[in-house]
C-alpha cells in the first residue's frame, strides 16, 4: 500500500516515536491525525506540517475519545487506511518494596493505556478502514502497526507491569491479523530496543550511558526516525503481516 493519498491516526503522535511517523506520513504524501494528550505539542507539529496533518485530544483509554479522532480522519479525508498506536507511559516498582507490595492501581494504569488503549484503538480504526473501499489489487484496504517493547521478551526487575502491558500487544499481534484480514487488514508490531525519546531523554546521563553500553551495534540509542523508517516499510510492504519486529541494535536487556 502506497501512502501517498492514505490517511493514518497516529496515537502518541504529538513526539518521539509517534511524532516521526507523523513526519513520514507527511513527507510521503499521507494524511495524519495526530492522536495525543499533549494539546500544545500536537497541535505545534499539525501547523508545522500543513493541511494534511491534523490533531486530536485523545486519550486511548477512552471509546468517545478514539470514536471523534477516528472520525475526525474520515471527514476531513475522506476515509482511513492505518492507525500506529505509539501512545504508551512507563513506570517501574518492585513487586514487594520498601513501602509494601506494588501498587495495584499502578500496575492496572500501565495495563490500561498500554494494552488495552492499544486494543481500542484497533477495534475502532478497523471498523472505520472495513468501511472503506480496497486500495490495492490485493483488495487492501488497510495496516495497524502497533508499539511493544524489548521489554516484552526481555523484561528487567521493576518492569513487571510495563513487560506485562508490552507482552499482550506482541501476543494478540496474530490473533488480530488472522481475525481481521478478511477485511484486507494487516497487522504487525514493532518492538524498539532504547530509543532516544521524551522517556528517555528525562533519564540521568550515567543510565543513558550505560544502556547505550548495553547494545552491541551501534551502540547507541536508536532515533524515532529510524522507528518511522520501519513503520513506513510495513506499510508499504503488503507481506509483512501479524509479524513483530525487533528493532534493537541486538540488546538482549539484562536483569537491571
Amino acid at each position: 500500500m502506497q501512502i501517498k493519498g492514505k490517511t493514518f491516526v497516529v496515537t502518541g503522535g504529538a513526539s518521539g516515536l509517534g511524532g516521526a511517523t507523523v513526519r513520514s506520513i507527511a513527507e510521503n504524501g499521507g494524511n495524519a491525525v495526530i492522536a495525543d494528550i499533549q494539546k500544545d505539542k500536537g497541535e505545534a507539529l499539525a501547523k508545522e506540517l500543513g493541511d494534511s496533518v491534523r490533531f486530536a485530544e485523545v486519550d486511548v483509554t477512552s471509546e468517545d475519545s478514539v470514536r471523534g479522532a477516528v472520525k475526525l480522519a474520515v471527514d476531513t479525508y475522506g476515509g482511513l487506511q492505518g492507525a500506529v498506536n505509539c501512545a504508551g507511559i512507563g513506570g517501574a516498582a518492585k513487586i514487594l518494596g520498601k513501602e509494601g507490595p506494588y501498587p495495584l492501581d499502578q500496575f492496572t494504569r500501565v495495563i490500561n493505556v498500554n494494552l488495552i488503549g492499544t486494543f481500542n484503538v484497533i477495534r475502532l480504526a478497523v471498523e472505520a478502514m472495513a468501511a472503506c473501499e480496497p486500495v490495492t489489487d490485493d483488495g487492501e484496504r488497510g495496516v495497524i502497526i502497533n508499539t511493544a517493547s524489548v521489554a516484552a521478551f526481555d523484561g528487567q526487575v521493576g518492569q513487571a507491569a510495563y513487560s506485562a502491558s508490552k507482552a499482550g500487544i506482541v501476543g494478540m499481534t496474530l490473533p488480530i491479523a488472522r481475525d481481521i484480514a478478511r477485511y484486507g487488514i494487516r497487522v504487525c508490531t514493532i518492538a524498539p530496543g532504547i530509543f532516544d525519546t521524551p522517556m528517555m531523554m528525562a533519564a540521568p546521563d550515567n543510565v543513558r550511558e550505560s544502556l547505550a553500553k548495553q547494545i552491541p551495534f551501534p551502540s547507541r540509542f536508536g532515533q524515532p526516525a529510524e522507528f518511522a523508517s520501519l513503520a513506513r516499510q510495513i506499510m508499504e510492504n503488503s507481506m509483512l503481516n501479524g509479524e513483530v519486529i525487533r528493532l534493537d541494535g541486538a540488546i538482549r536487556m539484562g536483569a537491571r
